[in-house]
């Protein structure tokens, strides 16, 4: 699904030198090369505040804790999704509250938000999935009406675009008040370990991140706070700068793979394709397409005897998590969060992805449904 030796042999004499120059310096934590990521990272973003930490999910709980959110309150967030957002709201003690996503983009249906909302809401997530944005000027006009804190996670859509009705862009993840990332080997800006990042606006926010990803201190051994000790390691950060170099590039090269399954699989029957809205732009961390009647599984089974990965992003809906499934409450139906966890298929889109394996996945997709 992702060549990720790949790309590290296309990038290794950039790679191989940045990592050689922290082993050099022997300044393995909060390395110059942290600081260095961070600005770059925050100018891309236009952003005032980028803060590192560990992973994506520690940056989801900090966030949830720097917004103050705590027992008693509740976050809605959409019922498909990753498990992190969930873990992160339990981990602080808040409850869960599912919504239904929108089939046609697996985003939350933001025109569901509001019906959920109880005096006990506190915050929503507004999860960005497979590489495209939630109805962010909705959720944001909801999150205003009833005085929510909006967190979004962005660890699968850094680098695209919201663009609001009036024309104007901003990056994911700088529209609410908190954003998050991960740099994961395998999302759209990655290291080759774990690494993570909250954006704010906030200068106050700013700083109560940094003292909980920082042991509760802004000054060493001055605990102000109950922190934890989350930090992104100055090899990883060298590996984020050479890749970060790449970050538009890789993003094109995924929109033309996806353009190339567009026109090839718009035929075949029982397919639906993944739908680009035009108020986003689109880094297609996932191709990911709908199977219907029934015949996922055996198109999965198929490729792989071929011979060609594909994955199933996420095959247990959160509400049916045995260890979430009393800790979550349900607004309304989540009919279709369910429906998608039996017909989601992931294809490879990855930026190393050649044009004779594309090629080749087409084909058998095309054999399997047309014969």
């Amino acid at each position: 699904m992702n060549d990720i030796s790949r790309q590290y042999l296309l990038r290794k004499n950039e790679i191989d030198a940045a990592v050689q120059e922290v082993f050099e310096s022997a300044r393995f934590i909060n390395g110059p090369q942290v600081k260095i990521f961070t600005d770059k990272l925050s100018k891309y973003l236009d952003v005032p505040h980028v803060i590192p930490c560990g992973n994506g999910t520690d940056a989801l709980r900090m966030a949830l804790q720097a917004l103050g959110i705590c027992e008693g309150c509740e976050v809605i967030l959409p019922g498909f999704t990753y498990i992190a957002p969930v873990e992160a709201v339990v981990s602080v003690d808040a409850r869960p509250v599912l919504v239904d996503v929108d089939p046609a983009t697996f985003n939350i249906n933001a025109s569901l938000i509001e019906n959920a909302i109880t005096p006990c809401t506190e915050a929503i997530i507004a999860v960005h999935l497979f590489g495209q944005s939630c109805d962010m000027e909705v959720i944001k006009d909801i999150a205003e009406k009833y005085n929510l804190k909006i967190i979004e996670d962005n660890a699968q859509s850094l680098g695209a675009d919201y663009i609001f009705k009036d024309g104007r862009r901003r990056k994911l993840g700088t529209i609410g008040n908190v954003g998050i990332t991960s740099f994961f080997p395998t999302k759209p800006l990655a290291c080759y370990g774990d690494g993570g990042a909250m954006f704010t606006r906030n200068s106050g926010t700013a700083n109560h991140f940094y003292k909980l990803a920082n042991h509760g201190q802004n000054e060493k051994y001055h605990h102000e706070i109950i922190g934890c000790n989350s930090r992104l390691d100055t090899v990883q950060a060298a590996i984020l700068n050479v890749n970060f170099k790449y970050i538009e590039a890789d993003a094109d090269r995924r929109r033309r793979i996806a353009a190339g399954y567009d026109q090839a699989l718009g035929s075949c029957p029982d397919i639906i394709l993944p739908t680009a809205m035009p108020y986003s732009t689109h880094v297609y961390h996932q191709y990911t397409i709908r199977v219907l009647n029934g015949r996922r599984n055996a198109l999965k089974q198929y490729l792989e005897e071929q011979d060609i990965p594909s994955m199933i992003y996420y095959p247990l809906p959160v509400h049916e998590q045995e260890i979430y499934s009393y800790l979550v409450r349900i607004s309304g139906s989540v009919t279709e969060s369910k429906n998608l966890t039996q017909e989601v298929l992931s294809l490879p889109i990855h930026p190393e992805l050649t044009e004779s394996e594309h090629a080749r996945i087409i084909e058998a997709i095309g054999k399997f449904f047309l014969g």
